[in-house]
């Protein structure tokens, strides 16, 4: 039944049901559970460093295992791991809904990582294989836009829900989206794996690359502690290091890596990945810090903070396939270097937010500059990243560069806070304003890296982008047309 499956048929849009609503679950928690900081810390009494963790907690696993979730996919059954990973996510949220305390909040939100894991590249993977030809294009479109309305309304919700009810919810609302995504997936859309899939999964890899990560966010949160001990941070710190060293070489050494360290041989894959890094660092620390400071330092109702930034999902949602073709007519390099430089001095004026700041005048905007400058980054910024790979390497290519921005925000919401000088509490209205400015023009400086790199590393053609032939990202000895 794979490929059998047209677009505008029944089936067709149940299979696009299942996995708009899947994708948006992981989505969706992460926008929400932000803006809800400010509540959680009063109701569990949490410090700066357990509100850290509560991002970090499922941003770790899910970044962590990303690309382990797809390659159990193509083995195992798609369908059945985005199912696995669909009732994981739910029952999750049910933990940190119930959660009596930080640190069981805290530990739930690690295990939610791990589901959003196992059905985010499920979703986009079952499209794939579910549909073909024009239908396929069609139904990815779909899939783009609706995840982008759900995008839009989650602050709304998110901010609804924490305003007139209680934070919890914002984690029990997923249990019955689960229910309808479990419901109708058994019921309509089709199992699919790939023949060609490697038999063995790369557990080395994945348990190095998780201690980590793991150790470096542990050390830089434990660091930004008011009583945080030396000591610990140093051996955090000194194990995350050792275990990122040996997660390359095993990498190197693998038949079937994770992450194929020979495509970064190839210099704009390399350097896509690289501005990918530096731009999503700087959008995470701005979606942490702002929220909160709009209702700790402004004022503002958690709805009000919530919608704040909804301008920079409307303009994605207008303008993307506009500045798509653009990019694909001027090349990608004008635009991945334009438009971190507009985000950046959008971010630079949110810098200037401080107690009862008027959102027309102090927050929109920066909040517009920077949707048109993400306008301009982010569709250039995906294609090339699978157009500086071999073709059969584009799944590979796709799910390298969505890492690279998970462990980008991972390690933001990690450091920022450290490098801002926020202190032991997010909600000491006098110590975050000026925390709050440094933070902002720390992020415009990695966006303006960003678009260095960019110059520096992406071509002017599209057409350049593309390795040579299958073989410039091959490792010597190999077949580039093998799967």
């Amino acid at each position: 039944m794979t490929g059998a499956v047209a677009y505008r048929s029944a089936a067709g849009r149940w299979v696009l049901l299942a996995t708009v609503l899947g994708s948006a679950l992981a989505f969706i928690d992460a926008t929400v559970v932000t803006i809800a900081l400010p509540r959680i810390a009063a109701d569990l009494d949490a410090t700066t460093a357990d509100l850290q963790w509560t991002v970090n907690g499922y941003a770790l696993t899910l970044a962590a295992f990303l690309l382990l979730g797809g390659a159990l996919g193509d083995r195992f059954g798609r369908r059945r791991v985005f199912l696995v990973g669909v009732v994981w996510f739910a029952i999750a949220s049910v933990a940190c809904a119930l959660a009596p305390t930080v640190g069981a909040l805290v530990a739930a939100r690690v295990l939610q990582g791990v589901g959003g894991a196992l059905l985010t590249p499920g979703s986009l993977a079952i499209l794939q294989s579910t549909f073909t030809g024009d239908d396929r294009g069609r139904a990815i479109g779909a899939w783009s836009g609706l995840g982008g309305l759900a995008g839009a309304a989650a602050p709304f919700v998110g901010g609804w829900i924490v305003q007139v009810a209680d934070w919890r919810w914002v984690f029990g609302i997923n249990v019955p989206l689960a229910a309808v995504v479990v419901v109708v997936a058994l019921r309509h859309v089709p199992e699919s794996t790939d023949p060609g899939a490697q038999p063995r999964v790369d557990v080395a890899g994945t348990v190095l690359g998780a201690l980590g990560l793991a150790g470096l966010t542990y050390g830089f949160t434990v660091w930004a502690e008011p009583h945080g001990s030396g000591a610990a941070v140093a051996a955090a710190l000194g194990v995350g290091a050792v275990a990122l060293g040996l997660f390359v070489r095993v990498e190197a050494r693998s038949r079937a890596p994770l992450v194929p360290p020979h495509l970064f041989r190839w210099r704009p894959f390399a350097g896509v990945n690289g501005a990918t890094f530096l731009v999503y660092a700087a959008l995470s620390g701005v979606g942490f810090f702002l929220v909160v400071t709009l209702q700790v330092v402004a004022g503002y109702t958690p709805l009000a903070a919530g919608v704040a930034q909804l301008p920079v999902t409307l303009l994605l949602l207008v303008l993307s396939p506009r500045a798509g073709a653009w990019g694909v007519r001027v090349g990608p390099r004008l635009p991945m270097t334009v438009g971190p430089l507009v985000a950046g001095a959008g971010t630079a004026l949110l810098a200037g937010i401080g107690p009862a700041a008027p959102y027309v005048t102090h927050v929109l905007p920066g909040v517009l500059l920077q949707g048109v400058g993400l306008v301009m980054t982010v569709a250039p910024l995906t294609t090339t990243a699978l157009a500086a790979a071999p073709d059969h390497l584009a799944g590979v290519a796709s799910g390298v560069n969505n890492a690279v921005a998970r462990v980008a925000s991972l390690l933001a919401v990690a450091v920022l806070p450290l490098v801002a000088g926020v202190g032991g509490s997010l909600t000491d209205a006098a110590r975050l304003a000026p925390a709050h400015r440094t933070a902002m023009l720390v992020c415009a400086g990695l966006l303006v890296a960003g678009a260095a790199v960019a110059w520096r590393t992406v071509p002017s053609s599209s057409v350049a982008v593309r390795p040579p032939d299958g073989r410039t990202t091959q490792p010597a000895g190999t077949d580039p047309a093998a799967p």
